[in-house]
C-alpha cells in the first residue's frame, strides 16, 4: 500500500520571495506606464509633430524649393542659376532629415528618493522621461538613454520602436537609487557627449544639485550640436521649511546629519532665501549654456507645465521663421 506524498510546508525561500517581488514590481511598472501613455497621448499628442532638427549642421542636406532672397539669409545658399534666369536674387532651401535621435540623461542619484508632495522626485523623473519618450519615439525616430546613479551610468543604445521605448522606461522605473556618493552630473554629460554623436535632441532630467561649475561647460558643449532641454526636478520642501520644531535632516548622498530648529522664523526665512538663490543660479547657468529650461515640481501639474513649454517652444520657432523670412 503506497502512501500519499504531501507537499512540504514552511516559510517561503528567499528565491521565491525575490521572484514574487520582481513579478509584483513588473506589474506595477506596466500599470504606471499604461496610465502615463494614456495621459501623454490625451494631452500632448501632436505637439511635437514636425518639430525636428537636421542631422547635420546647417539647414539640411537635400535640395528643396528656391525662393526670393530676404535680408538676413545666408548668402552661401544663393542659387546662382535661378538668380541669373530671373535677375532677382534667389536662395535654395534645403530639406532636413526628418529622422530624430533623442537621448535621455536620467538622474537616479539618492537625492531623488526625496518627496513630500503627491509624488517623490523619482516618480516625477519617470513621468517626465515617459512624456518625452512617448512623444519623440515615433515615425522612425530613435530613443537612447543614460541612467546615472551612485552605482555609475548605464547606457541603453538608441533604437526604434514602441517596445524599445517601453523597455527604456521600465529600466528607469526599476533602477534603485542606492545610498552613497552619486556620480557627478558633469561626468555623465561628458560620457553622453561621446555616445550621442548623431545630431538630435538631448533631454537632461535632474535636480541639478551639483555645483553648476561642475556641469555648465559640459552642458554648453552639448548645446553646440544638439537641441538641449534641461528638466529641473524640485520638491516644495527643498524651497521652504515647515514650522515643525526640531528636525533631524540627512543628506542622502553623503549621509551627513544635522539638526535644525524650524520653529525659529529667522531660520525658515534664511533657508527660503538661500534656496531661491540656489535655484536662480541653476536656471541662469542652464540658460547661459544654451539649453531650454523647464522646472517641474512634485506638487504641481507637471504634464500641464510640459505642454505649455512645448507649445511655447513651437511658437517661438514659428515666430523666428517668420522674422527670418522663411515663410
Amino acid at each position: 500500500m503506497s502512501s500519499a506524498t504531501t507537499p512540504p510546508t514552511g516559510p517561503p525561500t528567499s528565491e521565491g520571495v525575490h521572484t514574487a517581488a520582481l513579478a509584483a514590481s513588473d506589474q506595477r511598472v506596466a500599470s504606471v506606464l499604461r496610465r502615463l501613455e494614456l495621459d501623454v497621448s490625451r494631452r500632448l499628442d501632436g505637439l511635437l509633430h514636425g518639430d525636428h532638427r537636421g542631422l547635420v549642421p546647417g539647414h539640411g542636406s537635400e535640395p528643396g524649393e528656391a525662393r526670393a532672397y530676404s535680408p538676413g539669409d545666408d548668402v552661401r545658399r544663393i542659387d546662382w542659376n535661378v538668380t541669373a534666369r530671373s535677375t532677382v536674387p534667389h536662395i535654395r532651401e534645403t530639406i532636413a532629415d526628418r529622422e530624430l535621435e533623442c537621448w535621455l540623461l536620467v538622474d537616479c542619484s539618492p537625492s531623488m528618493n526625496f518627496g513630500t508632495a503627491e509624488q517623490s522626485k523619482a516618480d516625477l523623473v519617470l513621468a517626465a522621461s515617459g512624456a518625452v519618450s512617448l512623444l519623440t519615439a515615433r515615425g522612425g525616430n530613435r530613443l537612447g538613454a543614460m541612467i546615472a546613479g551612485s552605482g555609475g551610468a548605464t547606457i541603453i543604445p538608441a533604437r526604434q520602436g514602441r517596445t524599445h521605448t517601453l523597455s527604456v522606461l521600465s529600466r528607469i522605473a526599476t533602477t534603485q537609487t542606492a545610498d552613497g556618493q552619486a556620480a557627478p552630473l558633469g561626468d555623465a554629460l561628458v560620457r553622453l557627449r561621446a555616445v550621442a554623436r548623431r545630431r538630435g535632441l538631448i533631454v537632461v532630467i535632474s535636480d541639478f544639485l551639483d555645483d553648476p561649475a561642475s556641469w555648465k561647460l559640459q552642458l554648453s558643449a552639448l548645446s553646440t550640436r544638439h537641441d538641449l532641454l534641461a528638466i529641473e526636478i524640485v520638491d516644495p520642501r527643498e524651497m521652504e521649511l515647515p514650522d515643525a520644531g526640531v528636525l533631524t535632516l540627512i543628506d542622502t548622498e553623503t549621509g551627513r546629519l544635522r539638526e535644525i530648529n524650524t520653529s525659529r522664523r529667522s531660520v525658515r526665512d534664511r533657508y527660503a532665501t538661500e534656496a531661491r538663490a540656489q535655484r536662480r543660479l541653476v536656471a541662469e547657468n542652464i540658460r547661459s549654456a544654451g539649453a531650454d529650461h523647464l522646472q517641474l515640481r512634485t506638487d504641481e501639474d507637471w504634464l500641464g507645465l510640459l505642454a505649455q513649454h512645448v507649445g511655447g517652444r513651437r511658437r517661438r520657432r514659428a515666430n523666428t521663421n517668420v522674422v527670418g523670412g522663411r515663410r
